[in-house]
């Protein structure tokens, strides 16, 4: 059908524009304000959709190539469309009260008014009814860039309109290679990487700094527990019931009461659709991996107002790790009710559950006796058989949303979690064996149980629209939040009159897994480590048109923070009322398609890392500043950016190599660290059936000349693309990437030379799929994950120890759609 070459670039994107009231007529009495620049046809058409509410139809041969001199001023549909296509030889119809086909002069009208044959409406999205819930909807688009983000100030705004870096992982990226965990998207998102810490425990770093921001939906979700902690809740996050990942890079302090330095990470779930849709996928891959996935969505009612969606995936596989063995359910509903035509009312929840044997803080020992690395093969697992982390999330949250005749919006979000993990551990880890016999080693140093429970609440309210200013149309964004979180852990040791309470491994090149479980005790008496966390805010931002070129955004936000910690018997408080967040930026249009931008925003990120007296660290303070250079070619198909960032902190924290009681790392703050880089990026489709995304970042973190955050790579590049063939090929689809990093190193203890460099040299990683749609509802795809069977390792100065990444892996995936 022709028209596939434009629609999945720009279909999200007009379903913003959807997302408003729909038009009540398509007449001349319809007047609207309207800013619509010079630009390609098919964008411009766009923005008119958005700024008129109208639905159009359009042949995506009829704009290629095309330009629209662009139309401003107050004016009824009509008139502006007649400026709107000024000298491209095409005009327009009503095909309805709401919707337009644009059309050569003499074109044949359809069956009952309707668009030609050969036409494409631009949102091909399910849009209709009320406010639509996702304006910057992946799903369908068949893109690997956005049309719209709001993650940056609440407004929906381009990728070339967002003054800061911001990568987006589609749902149809997330589709083509198989990406079933949020850790999965991550290693393949530009600019991020992660440090695994042993087992399912893995932490995200951008721009040198661990990645502790998330939100669901646009709500802020804190965790301000120590790294890793919340690695299989977060980590582990099941990729079925989301549409795309958004990661806004640099400080985000403006809508969360944590600025954090590296990024923030948007987690956007799938959304009801009215038409009947869903898909069933099976899979199975290397090492006994098995995994099945069902999504249904569709109208409740004959009218469409009420709209469901249910979404669940288990899996079961073994991994390349001796005696490893997982268990994963997700289970995910949502329901969308048109309460009026300008009203919708969202409530849904979902729940996640992972069971893993033979893993938890499975870290090997870095050096043997003799002080040489000591390298086993990929598949050694030094965690005991019964070692796990089983670990659950439930989220119950709730939407209501009402948009004005002026064209303003407000909207209510509630998010209510719970979750936590039980982990029982034992991993052969402690020491540094006899590279002779074995000895030496003992199962440690994390070698107990560690139980937690939490209880998040987050409240997020915002109202945004339009206002005039000396004859200009600016926006503007009101809106405050606020969350508690109450987590209580409870840690058990072995119990010294058990007979195996040393946890001696015999021989640790000949270890199975197969030390017996010793007996536990309470590690100290008396009532279990709690924390509370609370923080708040009010925030207000503008986005003001100072010229037909230049916007200005200036925003700041007041931020209440609280949090009482009472670990191992240590009692801390700290409480910081009124601090201050600013935001300043400005988006300057050079060209059409070429946007230069800066932004500048405060850093304040409470921390709950402890000191060596069990102390809480002070809250991380500084500044974010970005200059950079956006744009957007082939009428909006492809974004890309050019970036430099500079960040200044006080109060960061440095781990001092010490471990506190229980195994959680101390830290010191030191003042004056400075981190300089850059960020390139592109993605979206070079053509009809080329899609790519790509970036490189360099990024350096010094204190008086002297590098920190070394265990974080200073460069980074990340790679993915697919084509999709035609002729007597067609219907194959093939594609590939490949993700470097550079080397890493930090401190750790070596048995013979004492305190010592350690560095993991630099890798890359390639990967492959290919993919058959043997027809409209049946497909499959061959994954193929790293192709070279490179090795590679990170490893984890606090335990002295590292861990291997994945040998090269194969999984198949059948898919079949309703």
């Amino acid at each position: 059908m022709a028209g596939t070459a434009i629609v999945p670039a720009i279909a999200s994107d007009v379903a913003m524009a959807q997302s408003e009231r729909p038009v009540r007529t398509g007449t001349d009495a319809n007047v609207r304000n309207l800013d619509i620049p010079p630009q390609g046809l098919s964008s411009a058409l766009v923005a008119f959709s958005r700024q008129t509410r109208v639905q159009i139809f359009v042949d995506q041969t009829l704009a290629s190539g095309k330009t629209s001199p662009g139309v401003s001023g107050a004016l009824a549909p009509a008139a502006a469309l007649n400026r709107l296509l000024a000298g491209t030889g095409l005009t327009y119809r009503f095909t309805n009260t709401t919707s337009v086909s644009i059309e050569r002069p003499g074109t044949t009208t359809g069956a009952g008014g309707a668009a030609p044959a050969g036409a494409i409406a631009l949102d091909t999205i399910d849009v209709e009814g009320a406010a639509s819930s996702d304006p910057g909807r992946t799903e369908g688009t068949g893109s690997y860039t956005p049309s719209v983000t709001a993650t940056a100030m609440r407004l929906q705004l381009s990728p070339r309109e967002t003054p800061q870096s911001i990568s987006v992982i589609t749902r149809q990226q997330i589709e083509d290679f198989n990406l079933r965990s949020v850790s999965e998207v991550i290693d393949r998102t530009p600019g991020l990487s992660t440090v695994n810490q042993g087992g399912e425990r893995t932490v995200f770093y951008a721009r040198g700094f661990p990645v502790r921001s998330f939100q669901y939906d646009g709500v802020p979700i804190s965790f301000q527990n120590y790294a890793g902690a919340n690695a299989s809740t977060e980590q582990r996050t099941d990729m079925a019931m989301y549409d795309r990942v958004e990661v806004l890079k640099g400080a985000t302090g403006l809508l969360t009461s944590v600025g954090d330095p590296g990024a923030t990470i948007n987690m956007i779930r799938k959304k009801p659709t009215r038409t009947f849709q869903g898909y069933t996928t099976l899979s199975a891959g290397s090492w006994d991996d098995y995994r099945g996935e069902l999504d249904i969505s569709g109208a409740l009612n004959e009218s469409g107002t009420v709209r469901g969606r249910f979404v669940t995936a288990h899996q079961d596989n073994r991994l390349y790790l001796d005696h490893y063995h997982r268990k994963s359910s997700l289970f995910y509903g949502i329901v969308e009710v048109d309460l009026t035509p300008d009203t919708l009312f969202t409530v849904g929840s979902d729940y996640q559950r992972s069971v893993p044997k033979g893993t938890a803080n499975n870290l090997i020992p870095l050096f043997n006796s003799l002080g040489e690395f000591n390298k086993v093969p990929r598949s050694f697992n030094p965690a005991t058989r019964w070692s796990t982390w089983e670990a659950d999330t439930h989220n119950i949250f709730t939407t209501l949303e009402h948009r004005f005749d002026n064209e303003w919006r407000v909207k209510l979000q509630l998010n209510r979690q719970t979750g936590g993990y039980d982990g029982t551990v034992g991993s052969a880890s402690s020491g540094f064996p006899n590279p002779v016999d074995g000895t030496g080693v003992r199962a440690g140093p994390n070698f107990g149980i560690w139980t937690s429970k939490a209880l998040t609440n987050a409240a997020n309210v915002y109202a945004t629209g339009p206002f005039w200013l000396f004859d200009r149309k600016h926006e503007l964004v009101l809106g405050g939040s606020m969350s508690r979180q109450d987590r209580t852990r409870v840690d058990q040791v072995r119990d010294p009159a058990s007979p195996y309470s040393n946890g001696t491994v015999p021989n640790f090149y000949n270890w199975t897994g197969d030390l017996p479980q010793p007996g536990w005790i309470p590690f100290l008496p008396g009532d279990p480590n709690k924390e509370i966390f609370k923080e708040n805010g009010f925030y207000a931002a503008t986005r003001l048109q100072v010229h037909d070129r230049l916007k200005v955004m200036l925003g700041a936000r007041i931020a209440n923070f609280e949090a009482q910690q009472r670990v191992y018997g240590n009692s801390s408080q700290l409480k910081r009322s009124g601090q201050v967040i600013p935001y300043y930026a400005a988006v300057l249009d050079l060209t059409d398609v070429l946007s230069a931008y800066a932004s500048y925003t405060g850093v304040f990120r409470p921390q709950s890392v402890l000191n060596e007296q069990g102390a809480t660290l002070p809250p991380l303070e500084g500044t974010n500043a970005e200059v950079g250079l956006k744009s957007a070619f082939l009428d909006g198909r492809i974004n890309a950016s050019a970036a430099y960032f500079q960040v200044k902190q006080d109060n960061f924290a440095v781990p001092t190599g010490s471990l506190l009681p229980g195994g959680i790392p101390a830290y010191r703050p030191v003042d004056g660290v400075i981190t300089k880089g850059f960020e390139l990026e592109i993605s979206g489709q070079l053509s009809r059936q080329w899609q790519l995304q790509a970036g490189f970042t360099h990024n350096v973190s010094q204190r008086d000349s002297v590098r920190v955050s070394t265990f974080t790579p200073a460069n980074q590049f990340t790679f993915y693309s697919t084509y999709k063939l035609d002729g007597t090929l067609d219907g194959f689809m093939v594609g590939g990437g490949a993700r470097w990093m550079d080397k890493t190193w930090d401190n750790v203890n070596n048995p013979i030379y004492g305190t010592v460099r350690h560095t993991a040299p630099s890798y890359w990683v390639v990967d492959a799929m290919a993919s058959y749609k043997f027809n409209e509802k049946l497909s499959a795809t061959l994954n193929i994950r790293n192709l070279l069977d490179n090795n590679y390792y990170t490893f984890y100065g606090f335990y002295n120890g590292y861990a291997w990444g994945a040998p090269r892996s194969v999984l198949l995936s059948m898919t079949y759609r309703f």
